[in-house]
């Protein structure tokens, strides 16, 4: 069995006491010891025959599609991945667990974790589209390593999230909570004009101390406030 931990909060290692096999995404290996085979995925990490081509063909037309590597070890191993020195978090899932993450934002899960999508209509005010990617637990020793820029802060539901800021949740999908008036139209409001409601206790949503461009600008003054600073700057 394979597990999963943090090191130096930028990197995953992944530690084998027999045979395990793992999913990474691909290019983030950075060493290991011992006996370890790497793979690409062709079609997808859970099933077999038209089953992983639909998955396929779904997470592609999606945008959800992230290019994976099958870890194979045998054996006492231990190896290592990293992606652009960004924040690693592994979370532990329960049987039948699912946490919602964006494909960007996964680095490696377990065999016993199930890889699906999952639709989210409020993903499109941070330009992410209407899916999302879903990783289920389903079986022992299911884990899941997220990346963040920077260390992530995680929220206990209920809460309010920046969309930009918001990485990862498991639970209920969010309500989308918009405080749009006719200032946020002149650029007088605080630019926090959108917000994903989690509304049902229990659950959990990570965010990151970063945020991404926002999906929608409503404002009509973004394009003068920025001549007015060029000017002032470079005068």
């Amino acid at each position: 069995m394979i597990y999963l931990k943090a090191v130096n909060e930028l990197t995953l290692c992944a530690e084998c006491d027999g045979m395990g096999t793992l999913f990474t995404k691909t290019g983030a290996m950075i060493g290991y010891y011992g006996d370890c085979k790497f793979d690409k995925v062709m079609l997808g990490p859970t099933g077999s025959g038209m089953g992983a081509l639909l998955g396929q063909i779904g997470r592609r037309l999606t945008g959800e599609n992230i290019p994976l590597m099958k870890v194979i070890s045998n054996g006492v191993t231990e190896s290592y991945y990293a992606c652009q020195a960004k924040h690693v978090t592994v979370i532990e899932l329960m049987q039948g667990e699912s946490i919602m993450v964006e494909s960007e934002d996964l680095l490696a899960f377990t065999d016993t974790v199930d890889y699906g999508l999952k639709p989210i209509g409020v993903g499109v005010i941070s330009q992410k589209g209407i899916f999302t990617t879903q990783l289920t637990g389903n079986g022992p020793g299911a884990q899941v390593a997220i990346m963040t820029n920077g260390n992530p802060i995680v929220m206990d539901t209920p809460c309010r999230v920046d969309p930009d800021a918001m990485v990862a949740f498991t639970g209920y999908d969010p309500a989308l909570r918009s405080d749009v008036s006719w200032k946020t139209f002149i650029g007088q409001t605080s630019g926090e004009s959108y917000m994903l409601d989690y509304q049902y206790p229990g659950f959990k949503v990570i965010v990151q101390p970063y945020e991404r461009g926002s999906g929608i600008d409503v404002g009509i003054d973004r394009g003068n406030a920025a001549y007015i600073q060029r000017n002032t700057l470079f005068r």
